[in-house]
């Protein structure tokens, strides 16, 4: 098994897809490696591709703010996304780049283990839990994938662009908080 160092070597060599042509950065992901929960998005942004850090804009603003209202932080938790170089202009990662790339966040998933799994978006959650998930419809239901524990819900970058949404994010980040306290017998906030 590889350790998630080793894992990062690998990836920063990797130039199986098209997206490696254009990248600034590989973002592999960050946080703590023995994480009970992970957080995984789409796949790098500007900002992102230039520091070679997942989630370091104004959408990774608002995902610290989300964390901390639920009393967690950056530091308790892993980050990584499903793609881990840019598409360019911010789209989102092609299914055949996504194929080609969850193999890492696989391993990803694996070394550090969590119990928790929370998809940041549509693209996420169709990679993770389903081919055909509707984040609108099927947000902040749990779904049960072996030991993990799996919701979805929106990502931080479309809370910017419709505040509307962020009622429903705050109740799934509860719901994330509450499954935390149900597995490991600790109170959040």
């Amino acid at each position: 098994m590889y350790t998630l160092k080793e894992l990062e070597s690998i990836v920063n060599r990797c130039f199986r897809c098209p997206l490696s042509k254009t990248r600034t950065n590989v973002v592999f992901g960050e946080g703590n490696d023995k994480a009970s929960i992970m957080f995984i998005g789409e796949g790098p942004g500007y900002y992102e591709d230039k520091m070679g850090r997942p989630f370091v804009g104004r959408a990774g603003k608002l995902l610290d703010n989300m964390l901390k209202a639920i009393d967690f932080s950056r530091e308790d938790v892993y980050i990584a996304n499903i793609v881990k170089c840019r598409p360019p202009n911010n789209r989102n990662p092609l299914e055949e780049e996504s194929k080609i790339c969850i193999e890492f966040l696989r391993w990803q998933v694996k070394i550090v283990d969590p119990d928790i799994i929370v998809c940041l978006g549509a693209v996420a959650a169709r990679n993770i839990i389903d081919k055909d998930f509707k984040i609108t419809q099927n947000r902040g239901i749990w779904y049960k994938r072996g030991k993990f524990n799996i919701i979805a819900t929106y990502h931080p970058a479309a809370l910017l662009r419709d505040s509307s949404k962020k009622k429903d994010a705050w109740e799934d980040f509860k719901s994330i908080r509450d499954m935390y306290a149900e597995t490991y017998g600790e109170k959040k906030g």
